[in-house]
């Protein structure tokens, strides 16, 4: 599997994620989890949505070993930065520690994808 058809195929699941997650704050008129919303929306549908973009006008780079790497700690970081966000919004504050952890994992995948950008030809 190339780099970009992990992140088209994880931006896709983390856009119906978003949409379900946005469905279910409508029908139950709670919209307390709206930051952790975007943030799924932000980071899991556009953000790998462009990283795949990158890595399919960059054929070299899309079979390349720091491509995956990157992409998957994005992933991870995106997944933990969302279920923390959403439960500090929803009011268990305790979850900030996680938020955090998130937060800085998807900075750590923002950094190697800038080493990536700075390496391509």
């Amino acid at each position: 599997m190339k780099a970009s058809k992990l992140c088209f195929l994880a931006a896709v699941l983390a856009a119906i994620a978003g949409m379900l997650w946005g469905l279910h704050m409508a029908i139950s008129d709670n919209h307390a989890a709206m930051p952790a919303h975007a943030h799924l929306n932000l980071l899991g549908w556009v953000s790998l949505f462009l990283f795949g973009v990158f890595y399919r006008l960059h054929p070299s780079l899309d079979t390349a070993k720091l491509a995956f790497v990157q992409t998957w700690v994005w992933i991870v970081g995106t997944i933990i930065m969302a279920i923390g966000v959403g439960l500090v919004s929803t009011g268990t504050t305790s979850a900030e520690p996680i938020a955090a952890a998130g937060s800085f994992i998807v900075l750590l995948g923002m950094l190697l994808f800038g080493w990536i950008v700075i390496r391509a030809e």
